[in-house]
């Protein structure tokens, strides 16, 4: 029979045999379990992430901080690539080196994808597609024709030489740059050549041909870019789509070059309504409104001078007709010449894109000299209307002689005079002839009046 000490030792042994293999049993769960949620962790990591960027625009101050911020967006969050669904007819140059600085010091791999079908990259929309690490055109869109121009059409010939050889050579560089079609750039700039979706592919102006995003991301899966050698991961990517916000919409909206004119004429208007009946208040606010709106437009496109000098010449001339009627009608017609031809020249070094239409210039250069002849016509009225305050209203009226020499008229004293220097009698009737200083003209009516 054991003894107690040999009990305690035996239950010990027993215990012991117990824990340890509770011990192993829960080490082996939380391993099994650790190896499940890494391998889970591990295959959502693995997942790419790719941005698309709709853009559906002229390329303009607005839209280019849009785009550039999105791509700062995807460097900064993570994404495995950002791709840009371009549709564009071009825009303005500041603009487009914007987003091609942009594009070049990406850190993640930049896809320009030119879709849907139908859509085009046309003149600066070259250059965002060339500086593109990977482009792409889905069927019948087209990429090209990107020689530079003004409002007026093609540039002066000096003009014309340096800037046309400054951007071929640019155009040439960045997609030599990235293993392309050099040459092609080089006369999309020179000639203006386009190229459909199968031509720019089969001659090395684009890279890849897809009808629609998820297979250009399959397809894409495993590509190597030139120059920076990024490895492309996209297959079965997660897509998240940015679209322009409302306040970016209504930016954009804002710098339409038409809406930048009338917004610049009301402003003035407004202004002028309201020196002209001052307490109104508000003609004055939605002048400045106006004028706000204006000044956005002003600064964000680029400006002719001569053009906003020629603008309000023409309201300087309209004005001053209201004050010298002698011109009949010439400052008028004056103002809504430079009106016109101000507003035509107001935005041309925009180029094609941004300019005043020849509609809306005659229009409102019309309705404007319209506006001013109507205001001219009553305020020639005005002067010719006979006076009906003052002390000349005085001139006709019936008045009766009081004490000391005083004549009432209309309820007033004044000092009076015959007009042949008779004595005047009380209660006499006179009619007033003519007023000297403050003294009244006046000679005996044919009958008294009484008081």
């Amino acid at each position: 029979m054991p003894t107690a000490g040999a009990a305690g030792y035996l239950v010990d042994r027993i215990l012991t045999a117990v824990k340890a293999g509770l011990l192993r049993a829960l080490l082996a769960g939380l391993v099994l379990l650790a190896a499940v949620l890494l391998s889970g962790g591990s295959a959502r990591a693995a997942t790419p992430k790719v941005l698309l960027v709709e853009f559906d625009n002229d390329i303009n101050p607005v839209t280019a901080d849009y785009l550039t911020g999105e791509i700062s967006r995807a460097n900064k969050h993570g994404y495995s690539a950002i791709v840009i669904e371009l549709d564009t007819p071009g825009g303005l140059v500041d603009s487009m080196n914007k987003i091609v600085k942009k594009e070049l010091a990406s850190a993640i791999p930049v896809i320009v994808y030119i879709a849907p079908q139908g859509s085009g990259a046309g003149s600066a929309g070259v250059f965002v597609s060339e500086a593109a690490d990977v482009l792409a055109m889905a069927p019948q869109t087209t990429i090209g024709a990107a020689t530079p121009i003004t409002g007026s059409g093609n540039l002066p010939s000096d003009l014309r030489r340096k800037e046309i050889n400054f951007y071929a050579s640019k155009a040439r560089s960045l997609a030599a740059t990235h293993g392309r079609n050099g040459t092609w750039a080089d006369s999309a700039v020179r000639k203006a050549s386009s190229r459909t979706a199968v031509e720019a592919v089969h001659q090395n102006i684009a890279d890849v041909l897809a009808s629609s995003l998820p297979g250009l991301l399959k397809r894409l899966d495993g590509m190597k870019t030139t120059p920076k050698g990024f490895t492309l991961h996209t297959a079965g990517a997660e897509v998240t789509t940015a679209k322009m916000s409302f306040w970016q919409r209504l930016l954009d909206t804002l710098i339409d070059p038409n809406l930048i004119s009338l917004m610049l004429t009301l402003g003035v208007l407004g202004i002028i309504v309201e020196l002209w009946h001052p307490g109104l208040i508000f003609p004055a606010t939605f002048g400045v409104l106006c004028l706000a709106i204006a000044f956005f437009g002003l600064d964000v496109l680029p400006v002719n001078w001569a053009g906003l000098v020629l603008i309000f010449a023409a309201f300087a001339f309209w004005i001053t007709e209201l004050f010298f009627a002698f011109s009949h009608g010439a400052l008028t017609v004056a103002g809504a010449v430079c009106f016109v031809f101000g507003s035509l020249l107001l935005f041309q070094p925009a180029g094609s894109g941004y300019q005043v239409s020849l509609p809306v210039a005659l229009s409102v250069a019309v309705v404007i000299s319209l506006f001013f002849m109507f205001a001219l016509a009553k305020v020639m009225a005005i002067r010719r209307r006979p006076a009906t305050v003052g002390p000349q209203m005085l001139i006709g009226a019936r008045g009766q002689v009081r004490r000391d020499g005083l004549v009432s008229v209309r309820g007033e004293l004044w000092q009076a005079r015959e007009v042949e220097g008779e004595e005047l009698e009380m209660d006499e009737a006179v009619d007033v002839l003519g007023i000297e200083g403050l003294s009244l003209i006046v000679r005996r009516a044919t009958t008294r009046m009484t008081a």
